[in-house]
């Protein structure tokens, strides 16, 4: 279902992240879980994409067992950063004959030593790629940064980049984890200010440990971990099990917020376990997606 027939449907966006297992015993644990997802009832679900290819196949796969096997609506991730042309034009037909509708455009992690040869640089040019290809009408969606993306400290030019992205086609904004609502609702403010007001879904990840932590630290640069919620969880660092059960009611109290202020959707970055989602759903009193979507 192309993103905007989602939209018309769907009150509220609920909508989860994947990445595709590369061992075996990993997809086997994924697929297995799957039913658990798809009693959450979510709008889409998407499934990341290595840069530069890396997790092509992988993703391919999934994304395919995804439309034929569940009722889950799958959209693929692509980063283009290190793609030719023509094998971005190769994935978006494999896509197309599939039957897949949406595509979220991402440029991908540029090489360590900054350079690619690939005939990609910017997202941007990926949109227009997508937008460009024959005989098909992909719904497509790009990412937004609440908190500052790392590699582009000056926040006019980045809400600059979003503009340009915006302006180009794209349907949806998926923003990057955050932890505190505060500094999403400014951003989503400052994104009016810019001319920029296209549905955008507020991504959430539920802190489970403190190692998960750290890891969100090195993958999400520039997010802010705020004092209140490292308090909580340095409270319990003796017990993982209570670690986990506060960052789950900081993610909930989140989400709570989020819904009482409007916001279009809620992306869980599920990190293929559903026990925090299904937790996060019970907190905030419903026993389905369908209940917290609502239809419009």
């Amino acid at each position: 279902m192309h993103l905007r027939e989602i939209l018309n449907r769907d009150k509220t966006i609920f909508s989860f992240e994947f990445f595709p297992p590369k061992s075996e015993s990993g997809w086997d644990a994924l697929t297995n879980r799957l039913h658990e997802f798809e009693a959450l009832e979510p709008s889409f679900v998407s499934v990341t994409y290595g840069a530069g290819g890396s997790s092509r196949t992988h993703t391919h796969d999934l994304v395919c067992h995804l439309a034929s096997k569940t009722s889950l609506d799958p959209i693929p991730h692509l980063t283009c950063v290190g793609h030719t042309k023509r094998e971005i034009e190769e994935i978006l037909g494999t896509y197309s004959i599939a039957g897949i509708d949406n595509i979220l455009a991402l440029r991908g992690d540029v090489p360590k030593q900054g350079t690619t040869d690939g005939d990609f640089r910017h997202a941007v040019d990926l949109i227009d790629a997508i937008k460009q290809f024959p005989d098909s009408s992909f719904g497509v969606g790009a990412a937004g940064f609440p908190e500052g993306h790392p590699e582009t400290p000056n926040r006019l030019v980045q809400m600059d980049h979003l503009k340009a992205k915006v302006d180009h086609g794209v349907d949806w904004i998926c923003s990057q984890l955050f932890f505190d609502n505060l500094a999403f609702y400014d951003w989503l403010e400052r994104c009016e200010l810019a001319g920029i007001n296209t549905p955008t879904l507020a991504g959430i990840m539920p802190i489970t440990s403190l190692s998960s932590m750290q890891r969100m630290a090195e993958l999400a640069g520039g997010t802010n971990f705020p004092a209140a919620l490292q308090r909580r969880l340095i409270r319990f660092q003796d017990d993982p099990d209570s670690v986990r059960a506060a960052g789950i009611s900081w993610a909930a109290e989140q989400c709570a917020d989020l819904l009482d202020h409007g916001v279009r959707g809620i992306h869980f970055y599920t990190m293929n376990q559903s026990s925090a989602t299904e937790e996060i759903y019970r907190i905030l009193g419903a026993p389905s997606g369908s209940l917290l979507r609502k239809s419009q």
